[in-house]
């Protein structure tokens, strides 16, 4: 009983939260704006950022303090959600914290390779300094791998990072880093799935991630084809081991000559052949869209929580995503026209 009331409180929960979202008539006006102020000020009139953002004068925001305030809420809704779902609520609650945890020790190498650590406090998450074992604050002060290594030393993530220490004099290979750290992030959501989920709700779980995952590497192999000329070898060591393309689809990918050739193969593949339906101007944006359609019918027909949750979670960082890439658009002046056409949501939706 109690399990059926949960499931009915996370499937009602998320829908209504969902139903709070920029919808098209939003993300029009929020491309006339002109200065992260005017963003501010008008998500401060939606439903879904208005209680987040009260109290921030539009005047004095800046682009920072913008993005962490809605990341933060961001956060905060999915541990919310997390709770009410018994059945891996936990478990899905610790693989966010990972996700986030990756994404900072990224952002903060990313930040060391250019010379610019000190920047890294001013992006610091304080939101996840109560539930992450990583030093950030450390991250915010290395100037070294080795400093790095010591801002991970009680977590899991140093086993996996001290074998990749660059050779004294060298920089740190970000590209297998990021491999290495995405492979550990994505076997422990795929255990999960096996361990607590059964029937239908597994299915769908291991799709929304085989999906991604699939149009992942096919992305990867194209790009790295192209712009750096990788050899197969090469290319097969960057790759994600997950998702249901199979080994011999895998190397026809790899042995092609040309990105076109890559193409004509996986659209031989039964993932392939449903990517017609999909509208991209970049093909770096194929694995998020195909994400923003599942999710999309999830979050409407599915009768499973940890599937209506996740759906939920993926959209909502979509929307975030779409509201960065209009202030970077701003900040770059960046053409309306070709912002627009960066942002993932349904534009032939009624406005």
């Amino acid at each position: 009983m109690l399990s059926k009331l949960s499931s009915n409180v996370i499937l009602s929960k998320a829908r209504a939260m969902y139903g709070k979202r920029l919808v098209r008539k939003d993300y029009q006006t929020l491309l006339t704006c002109s200065t992260v102020g005017e963003i501010a000020a008008y998500l401060k009139q939606t439903p879904r950022y208005r209680e987040i953002l009260t109290g921030v004068n539009e005047r004095d925001c800046h682009r920072g303090q913008l993005e962490m305030l809605l990341r933060k809420e961001l956060f905060y809704d999915f541990a919310s959600l997390c709770r009410y779902e018994l059945s891996a609520g936990e478990q899905f609650s610790g693989y966010l914290i990972e996700r986030s945890e990756v994404e900072q020790l990224m952002h903060s190498l990313m930040l060391m390779a250019a010379g610019k650590s000190n920047e890294y406090l001013f992006s610091l998450p304080t939101f996840l300094d109560q539930h992450t074992h990583i030093d950030l604050h450390a991250l915010a002060r290395m100037k070294t791998y080795g400093e790095f290594l010591t801002a991970v030393e009680h977590t899991p993530y140093y086993k996996i990072l001290k074998p990749l220490s660059p050779q004294p004099g060298e920089q740190p290979d970000l590209t297998l880093i990021e491999n290495a750290l995405y492979t550990y992030l994505y076997q422990g959501i795929y255990h999960i799935v096996d361990k607590h989920a059964h029937g239908e709700a597994k299915r769908e779980l291991k799709e929304l991630f085989d999906s991604y995952l699939d149009l992942n590497n096919y992305v990867r192999i194209i790009r790295l084809k192209k712009f750096y000329q990788a050899s197969p070898d090469q290319i097969r060591a960057l790759l994600l081991p997950f998702g249901t393309l199979r080994p011999r689809q895998l190397n026809a990918m790899l042995a092609a000559d040309s990105p076109d050739e890559v193409t004509a193969v996986m659209n031989a593949t039964s993932r392939g052949k449903r990517l017609s339906a999909i509208e991209y101007t970049f093909i770096d944006e194929l694995p998020v869209r195909v994400k923003y359609k599942q999710c999309r019918h999830f979050i409407r027909f599915s009768t499973h929580p940890s599937v209506v949750m996740l759906s939920y979670i993926f959209l909502t960082e979509i929307e975030l995503s779409n509201i960065i890439s209009v202030i970077e658009g701003i900040r770059y002046q960046i053409p309306t026209e070709d912002t627009k056409r960066l942002l993932v949501y349904n534009k032939k939706a009624p406005a």
